[in-house]
């Protein structure tokens, strides 16, 4: 196991299943899984006790596995407004949660880290599953799919970050 890169905690969000991963960059495109789990709030609670379940989960998350950076899935719009409000306050204190260690937080469409990591950006859930299974050599498929999604996340950064950073160093190139 050759662990050169950055580690990488993929979040697929969300207020009632928020996947977690946690990813190390290897050699290439290789990408050496650490964690994944999805941390689950009844809908039941208070929204203020959810979000609350929510930002400590992914605290704890964060001061464990000690990521580099912080991959997220974009917010795109559903047909439920209030689903999409949820999934908006979720994602506020998960960001919140970055920023207060100083962890960089990059967002991702869901088209984008399907054509990544499957090479069709509207892959299904069933075809992502498989693909992240093969990807990281895992014995199994990641349950339930909110796991499965924060693994892709997370992988979709690792193979992009590289095209990332020369985009920004050109970027300043370019300034100077």
């Amino acid at each position: 196991m050759n662990l050169q890169g950055l580690r990488v905690m993929g979040i697929d969000p969300g207020l009632t299943r928020c996947g977690l991963s946690v990813v190390q960059a290897g050699r290439g495109r290789q990408v050496i899984p650490i964690a994944v789990g999805v941390a689950r709030t009844p809908s039941d609670v208070e929204l203020s006790e959810r979000l609350l379940r929510i930002s400590k989960s992914v605290s704890d998350w964060m001061d464990e596995y000690k990521p580099d950076v912080v991959a997220m899935e974009r917010i795109f719009e559903r047909s439920n407004v209030s689903t999409v409000m949820h999934t908006a306050h979720a994602v506020g204190v998960m960001v919140l949660a970055a920023a207060e260690r100083d962890i960089p937080v990059h967002m991702y469409t869901p088209s984008e880290v399907k054509k990544s990591v499957s090479g069709n950006g509207r892959a299904d859930k069933k075809q992502m599953t498989t693909m992240i299974t093969r990807i990281l050599g895992l014995s199994e498929p990641p349950k339930p799919a909110d796991a499965a999604d924060a693994l892709a996340i997370a992988v979709c950064h690792c193979w992009r970050a590289p095209l990332l950073a020369r985009a920004s160093a050109i970027e300043k190139l370019r300034k100077n």
